[in-house]
């Protein structure tokens, strides 16, 4: 079921598992775009002796008999989504639409150089195919369910039928730190916001700039919005308001962020000041980058801020127009909102203003919100909606998810933690996540069903040079196969 792998997975192990990832790599898979793929694993599952088919949410569902003698051990679903998140350094010329992802070795690290690698969540991917054609591991029946459409919505977890899975222990590969076992995590809803405007001619006596903040390190809304990295979209907009006040400046475009769940690395607007203000910008915006270093100093110090002649007048917004969206954009809420009193040291309710796209004509905007409770995530998006209303323009809260409750209790948690002290002789640690993952809308449909979330070390996923720790992924197929060995011991009774 794998492609010979490219050089620089070569001596890796194990070699299915890269050798899967490997191919992963070569195919395009963006969100809503993981069709070339899917349809390629179906038709290497078909090829492989396997049962296959693909829903109407367009999962792919690929079932392997237990092993000889394991066949009344309780069924495991393998779960994991074929989708991943596409950022690139701004200077990065790589078209995720037909490029393949230019993997380097780092020491102990596989990564990509400008790109993100994808080892979220193509080595959970990998892992569960290379388990699927490994004849050597003893299992009962097992259920892989590869899902479209994470992380852009959760789609393909959105629209799972909720009498498709036969087993009733879960084993997600979604997490990105070796030695845990997630047991929850958060939920969230999007926000997005639209407003019409109404496109003006540039004032007479003015010339335009282009105004771009990058430099930023970016990353995972969820797992990295605790570190109060910056966000180039809101550190961009109190720049543009301070040159406001000084140049009456009028604001052609806004365009900051490419993912709702990802940190904002760079952003850039176009302005009209009045003409020969050059040199005048440049002091400006040499003081605002010393001054946003001093802020994100051991944070996000390598923050950028320059400006570029547009040789071409283009139009500009109306000035009401201007003026609602740096107000709305200043004052909406952006990082942790707060941290569990209930699980310490875990985020629950964060928001992440993730993209804009203005024109004179008019723009959007979009936020991310996650929170452990769902009812906070619901009261967080309406404050947004809220004050996007003020200035009568359209925002609308959709996409809603669940959380995924935690369930210290569970036996299936109880022999992962008993294998895990098995195999490595020292204790694994029990975690909740801020981030989202697709256990919580698959734990709503399918109430009984146990589940444990765990991965290897992946660092930087969602921005460019996201790297995931080679050793780990060897010990995650070890324990992988260590534990599906055990629930086949078990009486289905016990499970």
């Amino acid at each position: 079921m794998s492609d010979s792998a490219s050089p620089v997975f070569s001596g890796l192990e194990p070699a299915p598992v890269w050798a899967h990832f490997a191919t992963l790599c070569r195919i395009p898979r963006a969100s809503k775009a993981e069709g070339a793929l899917r349809d390629l694993l179906r038709e290497r599952a078909l090829a492989h002796g396997l049962e296959v088919s693909i829903d109407p949410a367009g999962n792919l569902l690929i079932r392997k008999p237990a092993s000889p003698g394991c066949e009344g051990a309780p069924g495991v679903v393998l779960q994991a989504h074929l989708d991943m998140v596409c950022q690139k350094a701004a200077e990065s010329a790589h078209d995720f639409s037909r490029d393949e992802i230019r993997v380097v070795r780092d020491g102990d690290w596989l990564a990509a150089a400008e790109t993100t690698l994808g080892a979220d969540n193509g080595v959970g991917v990998a892992l569960i195919l290379a388990a699927l054609e490994d004849d050597s591991l003893v299992h009962g029946p097992l259920e892989a369910l590869l899902t479209v459409d994470e992380e852009a919505g959760m789609g393909g977890a959105q629209g799972l039928d909720a009498n498709v899975l036969r087993g009733r222990l879960m084993l997600n590969l979604d997490t990105e730190e070796w030695g845990e076992f997630y047991i929850g995590c958060a939920g969230g809803l999007d926000v997005n916001v639209r407003r019409e405007g109404r496109a003006e001619q540039p004032p007479v006596g003015t010339e335009q700039w282009q105004v771009e903040l990058h430099g930023l390190r970016g990353g995972h809304s969820g797992v990295d919005i605790h570190e109060e990295r910056g966000n180039a979209i809101k550190l961009l907009v109190r720049v543009l308001r301070d040159l406001e006040r000084r140049f009456d400046l009028r604001l052609g475009a806004v365009e900051g962020g490419s993912a709702r769940n990802a940190l904002p690395r760079d952003a850039r607007a176009r302005v009209a000041l009045r003409a020969g203000s050059g040199d005048e910008l440049a002091l400006v915006l040499a003081a605002w980058q010393e001054r946003l270093r001093e802020e994100l100093k051991g944070v996000d110090e390598g923050v950028s801020l320059r400006a570029v002649p547009v040789t071409e007048a283009e139009p500009v917004m109306s000035a009401a127009d201007q003026a609602v969206w740096l107000a709305s954009l200043h004052a909406a809420p952006h990082g942790v909102r707060r941290r569990s009193p209930s699980v310490p040291g875990v985020v629950e309710t964060s928001n992440n203003l993730g993209i804009v796209a203005l024109e004179p004509d008019g723009g959007t905007s979009s936020f991310m919100v996650r929170s452990l409770l769902d009812g906070a995530a619901g009261a967080l998006g309406d404050e947004i909606v809220s004050l996007f209303a003020l200035s009568g323009t359209a925002a609308e809260a959709s996409g809603h998810y669940p959380g995924w409750a935690p369930k210290t209790d569970s036996p299936l948690l109880a022999l992962c933690r008993e294998v895990y002290r098995r195999e490595h002789g020292v204790e694994s640690r029990v975690q909740v996540i801020h981030a989202g993952l697709e256990c919580g809308l698959i734990a709503a449909k399918y109430p009984d069903m146990q589940i444990v979330s765990f991965g290897p070390t992946i660092r930087g996923a969602h921005a460019p040079g996201e790297r995931v720790e080679i050793a780990s992924v060897g010990r995650v197929w070890h324990l992988l196969g260590a534990i599906l060995a055990a629930i086949a011991g078990e009486r289905a009774e016990a499970a």
